[in-house]
């Protein structure tokens, strides 16, 4: 028995098929509107109070909401980081 592969002669249809290309990359759920949304600067008071109360924060760049979503997920307000910087001065990167 002989493979096709193993002839000597050539081919008369087009080599082709599919094939299936797994993606392996991790992609976070994200809600509607993330694009736009920022980690804002609040006192901590003011969230321990909210996450009991369920009243609503007041950031210092003036943006009310209550706060519902971890913060790490989001770039820096830059309006927050400009008032905090202008009455601190800017951060140096430590802690």
């Amino acid at each position: 028995m002989v493979r096709m592969s193993e002839t000597l002669e050539p081919m008369t249809q087009p080599q082709g098929g599919t094939a299936t290309i797994e993606r392996t990359d991790i992609r976070e759920a994200v809600e509607p509107g993330d694009a736009e949304r920022f980690s804002h600067y609040v006192k901590k008071e003011k969230i321990l109070e909210s996450a009991l109360s369920g009243e609503p924060v007041i950031a210092l760049c003036g943006k009310v909401w209550i706060p519902n979503r971890d913060p790490q997920r989001f770039p820096v307000c830059p309006a927050c980081k400009e008032i905090l910087d202008a009455a601190f001065g800017p951060e140096d990167g430590g802690e």
